[in-house]
């Protein structure tokens, strides 16, 4: 059999399934990204990335167009595509990017919990309320959202049983935050540790 045969089928049935594989993988994970920025009103970032994104993804559907009887690069594509989605949200994951409110409604008093908060260094605000159940302490707090994990401890140490709930913040323009080491900073795999 001839070797350039060979070589064409080697790159028709792997070669460029793989590359196409890899450029929807890269392409939907900027283009994930892309997303959460414009929704926190980013206007430098986002259009950067939406140019990288449109620029792969027409490299490989000009692939797929130049190649239509390789059912493979479909297959390829379609898989490029979910496995970008998925790795688009580990890393939005990971960057923790943007902030949170955070809202919880208790029966119990929630100056302590007020207290709580601010031990740990965050700020947070408590209102007196009326429920259906009678009345009710609601108690707000505007965290990054890297510092969800450690927020729902206090939250679960002050009432296990307390109803509250999570919102993105598309701007904040001054609040209270607990200050960071650098080495917090610095450190890559945080995200990852042993019950994060």
């Amino acid at each position: 059999m001839d070797s350039t045969f060979i070589d064409s089928n080697l790159y028709m049935y792997f070669v460029l399934p793989l590359l196409i594989f890899l450029a929807r993988v890269v392409d939907v994970t900027i283009g994930t990204l892309r997303i959460i920025l414009v929704s926190r009103g980013n206007k430098t970032l986002a259009p950067i990335l939406g140019f990288f994104e449109i620029l792969i993804w027409v490299v490989a559907i000009g692939q797929i167009m130049n190649n239509l009887n390789n059912y493979i690069n479909y297959i390829a594509y379609a898989g490029g595509f979910a496995m970008g989605s998925y790795i688009g949200m580990l890393l939005e994951e990971y960057l923790a990017m943007g902030s949170l409110v955070v809202r919880i409604i208790s029966p119990m008093n929630g100056e302590n919990l007020v207290k709580a908060f601010k031990e740990k260094g965050y700020g947070a605000t408590r209102v007196e309320g009326e429920g259906s159940m009678g009345r009710v302490q609601l108690v707000y707090s505007i965290v990054k959202r890297d510092d969800m994990p450690e927020v729902t401890k206090i939250i679960q140490g002050f009432n296990p049983k307390a109803f509250y709930s999570v919102e993105d913040v598309r701007k904040v323009s001054a609040g209270i935050f607990p200050t960071k080491s650098p080495i917090h900073k610095l450190n890559p795999f945080k995200r990852w540790r042993k019950g994060k």
